[in-house]
């Protein structure tokens, strides 16, 4: 067991009080973390749309208040109660209840869960770890479910909406590192180039979509990781092919979904649910060993192109809101 003196450091803190809803860096001390059994400094984190909703109050993302920001942490353990982890040892870990329920890893200190806590396989750095984030854990874990559910690449191309994002560039690049052909659907038509750049063998502009309204419409795709649902996710469903699966990863465009029984009684469409916060931690390690082995992008440094400091993580919340980010951001804590 390994124990740390009490310090000060600073965090992005989020706080809804008497004086309202803000957050911003201020210093605390690690003994006033969430609680946990392995104290970590660390030295990446990463900013994620829900970061966004969290650091700005756009979104109900906290269930208490104040909690550090920020729900991807990688860095090196300072302490440890739980003699798994050692002293230095390289780990990360994402969501899990960070900036949610506890403290997350917008802070140059976070206390995290043993049961929780990943030992940085050895195919990543500390770095890519944090490029990858929940993002890349979250495309990573739906093409887990697909796989898991009979998709091969021998029955089609599997197509990505909202592709410009953190997950919908990831997705990409792992399909086809995985031995799929990925399509992209973007409302960005000036980022072709980027998305074909990483893997995407077609590109399609979201505004030149037209699904038609029967309940079946002609099979286009034989499966689709989709970022977006509302109307995209129902048209989707009308264009798979038999017995691909449709793994559904966000919301963007809406959490209500108007579509017909016909796809999944006639074709056999599956619809898959893709939970990354809760995922369990056996599937959670093998998830990590596919993004550290063969499903490994190989465009990280194109995906992942920008690097902030912890002081400048705000700046980044607006621009992913308007729907203008591209790929993902990567916070250098340490």
């Amino acid at each position: 067991m390994s124990t740390l003196p009490n310090a000060t450091f600073r965090a992005f803190r989020i706080r809804n009080d008497t004086g309202g809803y803000k957050a911003g860096i201020e210093p605390m001390q690690t003994d006033d973390l969430s609680p946990g059994e392995v104290l970590v400094k660390v030295a990446y984190s990463s900013v994620n749309y829900k970061d966004a909703l969290a650091g700005t109050g756009k979104g109900k993302i906290l269930r208490r208040f104040p909690l550090n920001g920020g729900i991807d942490v990688a860095g090196y353990v300072a302490a440890s109660t739980d003699p798994a982890f050692k002293e230095g040892d390289p780990v990360l870990c994402t969501g899990c209840g960070l900036s949610e329920t506890r403290d997350g890893g917008f802070a140059e200190y976070a206390r995290l869960e043993s049961k929780w806590t990943i030992p940085l396989p050895a195919g990543l750095t500390l770095r890519e770890s944090m490029a990858l984030g929940t993002a890349g854990f979250t495309a990573a874990l739906a093409l887990f479910q697909m796989v898991r559910n009979g998709q091969t690449p021998e029955m089609g191309p599997i197509v990505v909406t909202g592709a410009t994002g953190g997950v919908g560039s990831l997705a990409i690049d792992i399909l086809t590192r995985a031995g799929f052909e990925a399509h992209a659907i973007t409302g960005k038509v000036d980022h072709f180039d980027y998305l074909q750049s990483l893997g995407a063998q077609q590109c399609i502009a979201r505004t030149e979509l037209y699904w038609g309204q029967r309940p079946l419409e002609n099979a286009h795709w034989a499966g689709a990781i989709d970022n977006v649902g509302g109307d995209m996710l129902a048209g989707l469903s009308r264009v798979i092919k038999p017995y691909g699966n449709v793994a559904i990863c966000g919301n963007a465009g809406g959490i209500e979904l108007h579509t017909t029984v016909m796809p999944f009684i006639i074709r056999g469409v599956s619809l898959l649910g893709v939970a990354s916060g809760g995922t369990a931690r056996a599937i959670r390690e093998r998830i990590w060993t596919q993004l550290s082995g063969d499903w490994k992008p190989i465009h990280l440094d194109r995906i992942a192109s920008r690097d902030v400091a912890l002081d400048e993580v705000p700046g980044v919340f607006a621009k992913m809101l308007e729907g203008g980010s591209l790929g993902r951001t990567v916070v250098r804590v340490a």
